[in-house]
């Protein structure tokens, strides 16, 4: 039972001619001393490929572009990749991810993510994925890999409106460097200035065989929201801090084993959100909240895996595993929705204050093993089988308190809520891709999988008599059991040695999982699922200089999960209500017109709607047919132009900028009486720098026009007189400005 609301919840003509009218990828491909764009290799398909060679939709943003930006968490750079929009929280590791219109509907992930081989977050119902997101610090990573459309088939569960996948710098066997650094940055508002240390060291142990790599990074992001009720400015500083430890050994030139180690520690003092009215309009202060508590995050992430790569010769076996710890943790000030209730309660007290302490603990492992061809034949074939164990502890601890902040001893405890949850998962996937000719070949792929979940829960306090059709203490408990098949089909044809044009049909899913054992609750929601139709081009132009990417896709949601409160009990739980379609074209081209210079137009297009109103028996959520679903932008694009030349001697220089457009959004669909509209926004993203083979010397600037983006509004309800006068959302960071100093030795 979830009693808290959420809140942060050869060159063809035609194509040479385009390619000359838009110039690209989200983040364009470096030029080569030639000035032709270079070759970009993805693992999207569990095989190292040119990425104009794979028949889906990727965009993919390197290391050193990332650092270009100065950015430290998802949103900062989510704009610059056509279809996807990263709505945080409040807090970096907390964000809603819609990609393609599929919206975070509902308590489960529908976006997945990946750390190289290893999926990261937790795939149960009352865990948080749909608020929950791997937001690493990119700092020593490779590239981002963003996969569009259902990735049910190679990646599995939770992956319907795409994945985001992690790849990091894997150590070098026989090259030692080492790399420090450290940065200073200013956002407007905030009184004091941020900083960063970071490094990085590649060490050869047995050269050739043995090495390992690690990295380290602190920042500091100064707060820039005041709280004039608690007399406190800057409130919402953060902290990350975090490393990567990885050996690699390779004893001969057909094995290799991987270990690694990545952890992540994340700190805020309080949450990112200013207030406004319900129409977004300022009421308070342009930078100011009036919560009467304090907020504070704190989100620990471990992963530990081990990778081992095996040469056959007649095909590849791969075995990736993983044990993962999180631990994810936050206090909502609850004053304004159960403090008016503590009279009801005692009438002895008046109206007080009420914080609510949700942590969430969780341990996963992990275990794929697969078998895959060697790449080129006329047969390409794949094959797995995969394994997760996950297991959680989520509670809900609410304190009635007196405005001056003392306990209330006759209603403490005000709530608790504890559960622990169990997942089991096994899946068996393979495809098959044949070549009928040098142009032209099929790939299908089929995925199996079977989930079995448990769960006990325990509700006591005193608000448990106002919430629960019994007196407390209660206890609750629910199991689920669900298979479910996806698959994949595409052939893929070659117009020219660089033109490629390709169609997908492919099938995803989001597990369902158990609820509440109470009369009237059915007893487990089913798995949501989708099919997706897509066609696309990929082409490379005018000797290399230019590429294009174009996609046009379809897609059929079906059995939607969304959280439902029944009024009569007030008791939450998850069902399948509804359904919806999306549907859109994106557009990405990178443009090389001279060496050095690399220009780039994204831009996505997606209308993503209801297409049935919520069943006659569902609780009266307000959606209807045609509504548009929440956090999916109809556009958003982005133009970049990134100049790299020579200065003198052994020194170069880099100019290089962004501008990013993301659409209007509501935060529920359009008929809900909760729904707040969020306007489109604009943001300007400019850096520069200077280096040799020693030293580099970077300035950027983020979001230099100071936009004032709202990115998860909330409009919240009075309790008792059903007003609903103000919002709560969080808000793109101001213009911030950062110098940063590496050395490599």
């Amino acid at each position: 039972m979830n009693t808290h609301r959420s809140k942060r919840f050869a060159n063809g003509g035609s194509l040479t001619l385009l390619a000359w009218l838009c110039a690209g990828p989200a983040f364009a491909e470096a030029p080569t001393p030639a000035g032709q764009l270079e070759e970009v290799v993805v693992t999207a398909q569990k095989r190292s490929e040119n990425l104009q060679e794979v028949p889906t939709s990727i965009s993919v943003l390197g290391g050193d572009q990332l650092e270009q930006l100065g950015a430290t968490n998802l949103t900062q750079y989510a704009g610059y990749v056509p279809g996807l929009s990263v709505d945080t929280l409040g807090n970096p590791g907390e964000a809603r991810i819609t990609l393609r219109g599929i919206a975070p509907i509902g308590s489960g992930s529908a976006v997945g993510s990946y750390l190289d081989d290893v999926p990261v977050g937790s795939s149960t119902q009352h865990s948080g994925g749909s608020q929950l997101a791997l937001d690493l610090m990119p700092y020593d990573i490779q590239r981002v890999e963003v996969l569009r459309g259902p990735q049910g088939t190679l990646y599995g569960a939770s992956t319907m409106g795409g994945l985001l996948k992690y790849v990091t710098i894997a150590p070098d066997l026989t090259k030692f460097e080492g790399r420090i650094g450290g940065e200073t940055l200013a956002v407007k508002s905030a009184g004091d200035a941020g900083w960063g240390l970071r490094g990085s060291l590649n060490l050869p142990i047995v050269s050739g065989q043995l090495a390992l790599r690690a990295s380290v990074y602190d920042q500091h992001t100064p707060g820039y929201i005041d709280n004039p009720v608690l007399g406190l400015k800057d409130v919402n500083a953060v902290d990350q801090k975090g490393g990567r430890i990885t050996l690699l050994w390779r004893p001969s030139d057909e094995v290799s084993v991987k270990l690694g180690a990545v952890i992540q520690d994340i700190k805020t003092k309080d949450t990112t959100a200013v207030w406004r009215g319900p129409a977004l309009e300022e009421t308070f202060g342009d930078l100011a909240s009036r919560y009467s508590r304090r907020q504070p995050f704190h989100q620990r992430l471990e992963i530990y895996s081990a990778t081992v790569d095996w040469d056959l010769g007649w095909g590849n076996f791969t075995s990736a595993s993983s044990y993962q710890k999180s631990l994810h943790e936050v206090r909502f000030d609850e004053t304004f929705a159960w403090g008016q209730y503590l009279p009801l309660l005692d009438p002895a007290v008046g109206p007080g204050a009420s914080q609510l302490y949700e942590p969430i603990a969780s341990k996963k492992y992990t275990q794929e093993l697969r078998l895959a061809s060697p790449s080129g034949g006329k047969f390409e074939w794949l094959a797995g089988v995969f394994y997760t164990r996950e297991r959680a502890f989520i509670e809900q601890n609410g304190t009635a308190e007196t405005l001056a902040g003392a306990p209330i001893p006759s209603l403490n405890p005000f709530l608790v809520v504890q559960q622990h949850d169990a997942y089991d998962e096994y899946a068996a996937f393979g495809d098959l891709t044949y070549r009928f000719t040098d142009r032209f070949d099929v790939t299908a792929g089929l995925r199996w999988s079977h989930n079995s979940q448990k769960f006990d829960e325990l509700v006591d306090g005193a608000f448990g008599f106002l919430i629960l059709p019994a007196p407390p203490p209660q206890i609750s408990r629910g199991k689920s059991s669900e298979s479910v098949t996806t698959y994949m089909v595409s052939p893929r044809y070659h117009l020219t040695p660089d033109t490629m044009v390709y169609a997908r049909v492919a099938s995803g899913y989001r597990p369902g999982g158990p609820n509440v054992g109470v009369k009237g609750v059915p007893p487990q929601v089913a798995a949501d699922t989708l099919v997706n139709y897509e066609v696309g081009l990929k082409s490379e132009l005018l000797d290399h200089r230019a590429v294009v990417d174009l996609s046009v896709f379809y897609i059929e949601w079906s059995g939607i999960q969304i959280n439902v409160t029944d009024p009569a009990t007030s008791i939450s739980y998850s069902a399948n209500a509804s359904s919806a379609q999306s549907k859109g074209v994106e557009f990405t081209t990178s443009y090389a017109p001279v060496r050095g210079l690399v220009l780039g137009l994204n831009a996505a297009y997606t209308d993503a709607t209801l297409t049935s109103n919520l069943p006659a028996n569902s609780p009266p959520l307000g959606w209807r047919k045609g509504d548009r679903l929440p956090y999916a932008p109809k556009w958003n694009g982005a133009l970049t132009a990134d100049y790299d030349f020579p200065i003198a001697a052994a020194w170069s220089g880099h100019v290089g900028g962004g501008f990013r457009y993301v659409g209007d959004r509501f935060s529920d669909p359009e008929s809900s009486p909760l729904v707040v509209h969020a306007k489109s926004y604009t943001a300007l993203d400019l850096n520069a720098g200077v280096s040799n083979d020693r030293w580099s010397l970077r300035l950027y600037a983020r979001n230099l026009t100071d936009t004032r983006a709202y990115l998860s509004p909330s409009l919240l309800t009075d309790p008792l007189t059903g007003a609903r006068d103000h919002a709560e959302t969080t808000i793109l960071q101001p213009r911030t400005i950062g110098v940063s100093l590496d050395a490599r030795f």
